[in-house]
């Protein structure tokens, strides 16, 4: 028995080892004026409007410089999607110290425009996604009968360039621990196959992007767009599995809420999560 006890201590103190403390830190790149509560928020005000937060997500640790999420640059979405205070992804990471050659890895939410149009700006990076969202996305989505709304051809050509050159690592499914402390789930199915990260740590965190757009959508229970109405009921419950997963719902970081820069510690574009 006491074999064992030292055995099941031994293996505990080595996990712990080696799961690196993250930090976290949200970088805002740009704010989005006045957007309808009801658009992001299914079932919510329809009166209400709100300047959200354009985000992406640094996580640093065990050697790693991780973004979750990269943002966009094309000119044809600053056109049509006017912003305020909008700053390159590639110059906001600079705002915290970080060079864009430094990032190690691009983690992806979902092929949406905003989420996925900076890959090509973080030149050692490798890029990773759900294996379903890149199938989805490279082929059935312009098929006949697919869906596309949000995806822009020429960031889907950016993504299947660097798969070719060997950068880009498909997820396969839920639960994936990608580094070691981090991990992918899969199920809120804001796109075809959506992911939000569980940052392990004392605490961790959940970083939702859009799979849970403001606070609201989890303080009310109502669900984020997502790809199809019928995925609306395994929204709101995959936004209860965040809370679980974090612990409490203020360890669940919402895509585009700017609240998260009041909750935690903000300095400039950047607020300290952990």
């Amino acid at each position: 028995m006491k074999q064992y006890l030292l055995a099941v201590i031994f293996a505990a103190l080595l996990g712990s080892a080696s799961t690196p403390e993250y930090s976290i830190q949200a970088i805002r790149y740009a704010s989005s004026p006045g957007v309808p509560v009801s658009e992001l928020v299914v079932g919510g005000p329809k009166d209400v409007k709100v300047d959200i937060a354009m985000v992406i997500w640094l996580i640093r640790g065990g050697g790693r410089t991780i973004l979750f999420d990269s943002g966009f640059h094309r000119d044809t979405f600053l056109k049509d999607f006017p912003m305020m205070d909008y700053l390159r992804p590639d110059e906001a990471v600079k705002t915290a110290g970080v060079q864009p050659g430094e990032v190690t890895d691009v983690v992806i939410s979902h092929a949406h425009w905003d989420h996925i149009g900076g890959i090509d700006l973080f030149p050692k990076a490798a890029v990773w996604i759900q294996k379903e969202e890149y199938r989805y996305y490279t082929m059935d989505a312009w098929q006949p009968g697919g869906q596309h709304g949000g995806i822009d051809p020429d960031d889907i050509k950016q993504l299947v360039q660097l798969n070719t050159e060997g950068r880009v690592h498909l997820v396969q499914g839920d639960n994936v621990e990608i580094f070691p402390g981090i991990s992918a789930y899969t199920g809120a199915r804001h796109t075809y196959a959506s992911q939000y990260l569980r940052v392990d740590g004392n605490p961790p965190f959940v970083l939702a992007s859009d799979n849970c757009y403001l606070y609201l959508n989890l303080s009310s229970h109502l669900p984020s767009a997502t790809f199809s109405d019928a995925d609306h009921t395994a929204n709101v419950a995959a936004q209860s599995r965040m809370i679980d997963l974090a612990g409490s719902a203020d360890r669940v970081v919402p895509g585009h809420d700017a609240l998260q820069f009041q909750k935690f510690p903000t300095e400039g574009r950047i607020a300290k999560i952990k």
